[in-house]
């Protein structure tokens, strides 16, 4: 056996436990992680120069695959770039294997070259960290290795998924001597680990049926989550059945059904305090992560429910509207299945709750309608264009927005029950504007579907080295909103109307996608004028294999304008 052998073994180890998939960062001190996965035959590895945007690249591939993306890279302030993508995947709850190199222990703090202190570095914002021997000759460090490998990939898939990190302290010599074999060893040990099969007991299922009858306002909220077909069936089912007011915005992935409140965020957020008190809810059913509206938070810290109940497996509940009053240990198929079977109120008591289901839909159809007196005007302001582009989406892709406007006008406008093809990607785990890009890009490697990613030119540039590598991404094609700098500022309370807004909250910035499509060899179209839009989006939209940036240039004025009359149309739709 060669002295690194155990390390080679790592490799061996996660191929056997199903993991295919690898992105490697250059460096020297990790030379023998990066021989293992390379030259393993079951494992496709790529190594990406940047190690944040690498990070999100791995989260993008993470995300498409529903496995735990490999990620390794040298000592030193490498791994501290690694910190912002792993923290989002901690956050968006997705799983993902990152092992740093690192200098031997005796070596810390001693001057030498690219040595930190690595040992639990990304603290709080990793499900565990690992910190592997330095010296493997005793049997027992052998064992170890393998052990704390096999814990840290079972760690990382189970519910809630997440990264899982592994510091890998390496002596001198980190390559193999000339002649040496390489191979991988027979026979690894694997431990596995039963998935977690959460289900409601009769006791339980029984005891919240005959809650349930009792609430005349039914409010369900599906926050982030990824597009579930099953599922979207389900809670239509339960919504039918029990007169239940479902809200989800864009990135919960619920447009697929005909009763989802698609446009709440406009709803509370311009209308009377009135309409807010007819729909405050008596309980309010949540799953999924996080939800963009400000509005709908706000409105239910302010309107409370009489319940909260909250359905989730296992880990930790955020209480997100300050409301919550139950938590529910079991899978969310599971539960809507459950109080499917659940009788229904009776007749005066379901009429109540009819009445309640209707309202929200009435409301919902006032918003549409006024949507549709809002886009009946041709004009080139950001979110009409936007519009344009988000209807003419392939019927099946991937669409990923980037954090600050892109994400809000894509909830603003919505997908339609006839776009359930398209499913939604957003970092809303931190909701940075670090790797948006990298991300969609980690995505496109390893589907064969469309990826369409919606950003704004902060998010864009603020990323651009999610280009600087040698793989081609045939599905991928970007929107760049370009308006010269951090609009969001200029529209949200506060920053807007300081003197410093321009330079230090907005703050200008005059590139411009061309040369960046030019330096990276992509497809470059540039839209800015209205009648350019129709042939525009055609040759957008056509997927020839290559990568195509549509750049969208913007005015910060018009934008803004735009914006503010959106939302006093939806307003005057209340007022008449």
């Amino acid at each position: 056996m060669t002295r690194l052998q155990p390390i080679y073994d790592i490799a061996e180890l996660c191929a056997q436990k199903g993991l295919t998939q690898a992105i490697l960062c250059p460096g020297s001190r990790c030379a023998p992680l990066t021989l293992a996965f390379t030259r393993h035959p079951s494992i496709a590895t790529r190594t990406i120069s940047d190690e944040r945007s690498a990070a999100f690249i791995a989260l993008g591939i993470a995300q498409q695959t529903q496995q735990p993306t490999v990620l390794v890279c040298t000592s030193g302030s490498a791994a501290y770039n690694f910190a912002p993508a792993i923290a989002e995947a901690f956050f968006q709850e997705v799983p993902l294997l990152v092992f740093t190199a690192d200098r031997p222990k005796e070596w810390i703090d001693q001057w030498d070259g690219q040595t930190i202190r690595q040992n639990n570095i990304y603290g709080g914002h990793v499900k565990k960290s690992f910190q592997l021997p330095e010296d493997y000759d005793h049997i027992d460090a052998q064992w170890y290795i393998n052990r704390a490998v096999n814990e840290a990939i079972n760690l990382s898939r189970e519910f809630p998924c997440g990264p899982v990190h592994i510091n890998v302290p390496l002596r001198e010599p980190l390559y193999p001597a000339k002649g040496e074999k390489f191979q991988f060893s027979p026979g690894v040990r694997i431990t596995s680990e039963n998935k977690l099969t959460t289900s409601l007991s009769r006791s339980e299922r029984e005891e919240l049926d005959q809650s349930l009858v009792g609430f005349s306002k039914v409010m369900v909220i599906a926050g982030q989550q990824e597009y579930n077909d099953a599922l979207i069936k389900l809670v239509d089912r339960f919504s039918r059945k029990h007169h239940a007011a479902v809200v989800g915005d864009v990135i919960s992935n619920f447009h697929g059904s005909e009763n989802t409140i698609r446009f709440a965020d406009s709803i509370l957020g311009q209308g009377s305090k009135s309409v807010q008190e007819s729909l405050q809810p008596e309980l309010l059913i949540t799953f999924g992560k996080s939800v963009i509206s400000k509005n709908v938070k706000q409105f239910i810290r302010s309107h409370r429910p009489l319940e909260h109940w909250h359905i989730q497996p296992a880990g930790t509940v955020p209480d997100t509207f300050q409301c919550l009053t139950r938590v529910i240990r079991s899978s969310v198929e599971n539960f809507f299945e459950s109080l499917l079977a659940a009788e229904p109120a009776e007749k005066f008591e379901n009429q109540k709750k009819s009445n309640y289901f209707h309202l929200w839909q009435a409301e919902e159809h006032r918003t549409q309608r006024s949507h549709a007196d809002f886009f009946q005007e041709t004009s080139f302001a950001e979110i009409a264009v936007l519009k344009e582009i988000i209807q003419s989406l392939p019927l099946r892709c991937n669409l990923h927005l980037s954090n600050s406007m892109a994400v809000r006008y894509a909830n603003m406008i919505g997908l339609t029950p006839q776009q359930k093809g398209v499913h939604v990607f957003a970092n809303r785990g931190t909701s940075g504007i670090d790797g948006c890009t990298s991300t969609a890009v980690g995505n496109a490697l390893t589907s064969d579907v469309p990826t369409v990613l919606i950003t704004g030119d902060m998010a864009f540039f603020y990323d651009r080295n999610a280009f600087w590598h040698n793989y081609n991404l045939p599905n991928l094609h970007i929107v760049v909103v370009n308006n010269q700098g951090g609009i969001i500022f200029g529209m949200i309370d506060g920053p807007g109307d300081l003197p410093e807004s321009e330079e230090y909250f907005v703050t200008q910035q005059k590139l411009t996608a061309k040369n960046l499509a030019e330096e990276f060899g992509t497809n470059y179209i540039l839209l800015d004028t209205l009648k350019k839009i129709k042939n525009s989006l055609k040759d957008f939209f056509n997927f020839e294999g290559t990568v195509k940036i549509l750049e969208l240039i913007s005015n910060q004025k018009t934008a803004k304008e735009a914006f503010n009359k959106f939302k006093l149309t939806i307003k005057k739709g209340y007022d008449s």
